[in-house]
């Protein structure tokens, strides 16, 4: 009972009026009423009375409010007394008010999905128990999240900073429940994966590292909540099930709990298995290859009271041990710590770049509005400088105006951060629910559902927002003379000094040419990237892909089988030509080796004359892909087993291993193993990994000599294949030929500029996409400032231009004195917005492929956009502006 006698009290505190309220405005009235009724006993009569003795009163509201404060006012009550006097100022401008709220729910809204994007995928950490200690293990200077499965080893037992370290895999592979096969993503985990990250299973258990007992001694899975709910149908019978993994037994031990989804933040895999039976999954066991990287990477939970710092210096001691100890194998085994996640994700480091710069850019933005409104807010301070003079002589306190200005610009930017971040969460959810890979990866997603932080977030941003343009015309009201104004009337100054709206204007239109140029840069780069040469022409060809490890094949059976399946394919009406290539250029990617001159004799990685790029392709490869060769020979099925080890380099590779392309044909370099290579043929150069990159060494080997070059078979290929009819009834029919050859291998087709555009470009679309629809933003922001001050500025020298006209002033020059000053700041604010916008847009060469800030399209379109903006902003007031009516002014007057 204390307690909610206590709550009414702090309640009535803060939400009743106070009887000392009252009573104070009963002693004010009081001593009004007294000296009225000695004015009236002196002969006047009362009404004369009364008005006397308010005027010897002086400032009624003031001492109200004085005594008020005094008496510890109530802070609710005087809120909502200004709350509601703002409320009735702004439905007495809606135009004013609705633009307001739209310019901050614009600005705002890109803000929130900004953030959010970046909370999701950057900051907020993996759903694990203690994900503050969680980090992930990067090798030598560019920061590699790949690592050797022995090289792990040596990490996770040598090091005296982790709990435990993880190591883990993407791969796909066939699963066969007794339906029909699916073509799953899965991840290939170490025992300890799960009893080190402390996840415990929602359904059965998990393997453990006491269940690992060398290869292929764990064949055992765990589901994937949301995978057991959709193929499973939640049956709990489900445990113990064994069930075909490409076409190897494995037996289901329990399912994970619902809110884990892996450790990487893009990819969800289907279920996990042990790495130990990579063998049996992929068809190759390389857990032994100390110099083989793959793409395993490695991660862990830091000790109590182990910093960062002294984890890195404990893992670059084991990294010299492992230098001296495997001199070939291991080389610049240094290694920093990053938050898990995105380390391992294709995105990477640019995903953090680009965000970075976006979350700048929107922040731009923000200020842009915030630039936009204060001069809003200025101007309309200056328009109700007679209001806000007589409630000054009236006995209202500069610091109660203040209040209420600040009360009002906190409102529209509530309300207007409400609207955005309404649109910001609709916006959100459905890029969560956006599957950008569906026919590479179908199990990549977005995840960036908005969270507390964003709300949050998004409220600071309102709040701040508000106080920052509400503070424009603080100066202006302090300065404010009531006896000045009020003997002026309606009369202005038009004085030529450089006020505070001055500067916001060309500060907005600076933001605004800083966006335009970035989203131009980023338009130009990816068109160029849509028709620049890659190396291999991508339009009318298909990419077909036949998982042999997951039909069951391995060793020397694989091969025989690729060629058959080329075979096959080359036979179909309509295909023209066919080869393979175990992975596509541009494909999420490349594998990569050191390679050697003829004449080194100490093999270590430190002596490497480069590092090239990988491709084992068939005979039939470079005709189907486009890839001209430049001389020399393509690959033959002669070029086997038993025939001299051969390659064809790119271009980049014969001048850095042969010093030039005349001499590189016949010549030899080595590999690590000491294998020599004889050079047969040279291509021209193009992309591999990424469209952005330099000019990249490559070697192309004949499949049937891979078994020797790598010590293992290929696992798998994808099948070019170049057709000039209708690319679907093609692609039936080479379905149809595999499915006789052998109806459980899993066969996929896609067109190959498709794929492309979801893996190598997907990163050059989505900045652009983002960077145009902030420079619209931008354009919009800038559209409008321009606006109102031009309009603002014809409205208070319609008089003076009136004038003009009537003394005979030309066209010209009419709008020369309208709008000279708003053309004037344009071209100050998009020439600072050029440089600035230059600058900046550097960092979008890592992003878009060939954008530069020094294209001269792009500066062009910059200048003729801000110009354009600039006329579509003046239009309507320079109409005014000429049309004016010197006599209608002077019957006015």
């Amino acid at each position: 009972m204390k307690s909610l006698a206590w709550i009414r009290s702090v309640a009535a505190k803060f939400f009743h009026r106070s009887p000392v309220a009252d009573e104070t405005e009963e002693e004010l009235r009081s001593h009004i009423e007294l000296r009225a009724d000695d004015l009236e006993r002196s002969g006047l009569d009362r009404a004369e009375a009364e008005r006397r003795a308010r005027i010897e009163f002086g400032g009624y509201e003031r001492y109200r409010e004085e005594s008020h404060e005094a008496l510890g006012g109530n802070f609710i009550e005087t809120l909502v007394q200004d709350a509601r006097f703002s409320l009735r100022m702004l439905r007495k401008s809606p135009g004013f008010t609705l633009v307001s709220i739209l310019t901050l729910a614009l600005a705002i809204g890109a803000n929130a999905v900004v953030f959010s994007i970046m909370n999701a995928l950057i900051l907020r950490p993996l759903r694990v128990p203690h994900a503050e200690s969680l980090y992930a293990v990067e090798r030598g200077q560019d920061q590699a999240i790949n690592h050797s499965f022995p090289d792990y080893l040596d990490l996770r037992d040598r090091n005296r900073s982790f709990e435990d370290l993880v190591a883990y895999n993407v791969t796909g592979a066939a699963l066969d429940t007794g339906n029909n096969p699916t073509s799953p993503w899965l991840m290939e985990v170490t025992g300890n994966y799960f009893d080190a990250l402390g996840i415990r299973p929602s359904l059965g258990r998990f393997f453990h590292r006491s269940d690992e007992h060398g290869p292929d001694s764990a064949p055992y899975i765990v589901l994937r909540y949301a995978y057991w709910h959709s193929h499973f149908h939640d049956d709990h019978g489900v445990v113990g099930r064994v069930v075909q993994l490409n076409k190897h037994p494995f037996t289901i031990l329990g399912v994970a709990p619902p809110d884990f989804q892996g450790t990487l933040l893009f990819l969800a895999p289907d279920f996990w298995v042990p790495i130990v039976n990579q063998g049996q999954v992929e068809g190759v066991d390389v857990l032994n290859e100390r110099g083989n990287r793959g793409i395993l990477m490695v991660m862990g939970h830091l000790k109590p009271g182990v910093t960062q710092a002294q984890a890195v210096a404990d893992l670059n001691s084991i990294g010299t041990y492992l230098e001296k100890a495997y001199p070939k194998d291991d080389s610049h085994m240094t290694f920093s710590l990053t938050s898990p996640g995105l380390a391992g994700d294709w995105l990477g480091g640019p995903m953090r770049e680009f965000l970075t710069g976006l979350m700048l850019l929107a922040g731009l933005i923000l200020l842009a509005a915030c630039a936009n409104l204060g001069s809003l807010f200025a101007a309309r301070a200056a328009d109700r400088s007679r209001e806000i003079a007589l409630r000054l002589a009236l006995g209202s306190s500069r610091r109660r105006i203040l209040r209420q200005v600040f009360t009002e610009a906190v409102l529209i930017s509530l309300v207007g951060g409400a609207v955005g971040l309404a649109g910001s969460v609709v916006l959100l959810r459905g890029l969560s629910a956006w599957r950008p890979f569906s026919t590479v990866a179908p199990n990549m997603t977005v995840p960036v559902n908005p969270d507390t932080n964003v709300y949050l977030v998004a409220l600071l941003l309102a709040i701040a927002s508000g106080f920052l343009f509400g503070a424009v015309p603080v100066r202006q009201i302090l300065r404010t003379n009531p006896y000045e104004v009020v003997k002026a009337g309606l009369s202005r100054r038009t004085g030529r000094r450089i006020t505070v709206r001055d500067l916001l204007l060309v500060a907005q239109i600076s933001i605004c040419a800083v966006l335009v140029t970035s989203s131009m840069v980023a338009v130009r780069g990816l068109i160029g990237s849509l028709h620049s040469n890659f190396g291999f022409e991508p339009r009318n060809a298909m990419l077909v892909g036949a998982s042999l490890s997951t039909a069951g094949f391995s060793g020397d059976s694989m091969p025989a089988m690729q060629k058959r399946l080329i075979d096959t394919v080359r036979n179909v009406p309509g295909v023209k030509s066919a080869g393979s290539v175990d992975r596509p250029p541009l494909y999420f990617g490349a594998n990569t080796a050191i390679v050697f001159t003829d004449k080194t004799t100490d093999l270590r990685p430190s002596n490497a004359a480069a590092e090239a790029m990988v491709y084992n392709i068939s005979p039939g490869y470079f005709e189907a892909a486009h890839t001209s060769l430049l001389s020399g020979r393509d690959f033959t099925w002669h070029d086997d087993e038993n025939a001299p080890r051969v390659a064809v380099v790119n271009r980049e590779f014969a001048s850095r291993i042969f010093s030039s392309t005349t001499n590189a044909v016949g010549g030899y370099y080595k590999r690590p193993d000491g294998t020599r290579i004889q050079v047969v043929g040279i291509a021209e150069d193009g992309k591999y990994e990424k469209v952005t990159e330099a000019p990249q060494p490559a070697m192309f080997l004949p499949t049937m000599q891979s078994p020797h070059v790598r010590g293992t078979h290929i696992t798998d290929s994808t099948l070019v294949v170049r057709t000039d009819r209708n690319p679907q009834q093609v692609a039936a029919a080479i379905k149809s030929a595999l499915s006789e050859l052998d109806p459980g291998m899993p066969v996929t087709i896609q067109m190959w500029d498709k794929q492309l555009n979801d893996s190598a470009l997907f990163a050059s679309r989505m900045a652009t996409l983002a960077l145009g629809v902030l420079g619209l933003m931008g354009a919009v922001l800038s559209i409008t400032g321009i606006f109102g001050m031009a309009a603002y500025s014809v409205s208070k020298r319609l008089r003076e231009l009136g004038i003009r006209v009537a003394l005979g002033a030309q066209r010209s020059e009419v709008l020369q004195a309208a709008l000279g000053r708003a053309f004037k700041l344009l071209a100050f604010g998009s020439a600072a917005g050029l440089i600035l916008g230059l600058l900046a847009t550097r960092v979008l060469a890592a992003i878009v492929y060939g954008a530069t800030p020094r294209d001269p399209l792009v500066l062009t379109g910059v200048v003729l956009a801000m110009a354009l903006l600039g006329l579509v902003a003046t239009w309507i007031p320079a109409q005014r502006a000429l049309s004016v009516d010197p006599l209608i002014l002077l019957r006015e007057e």
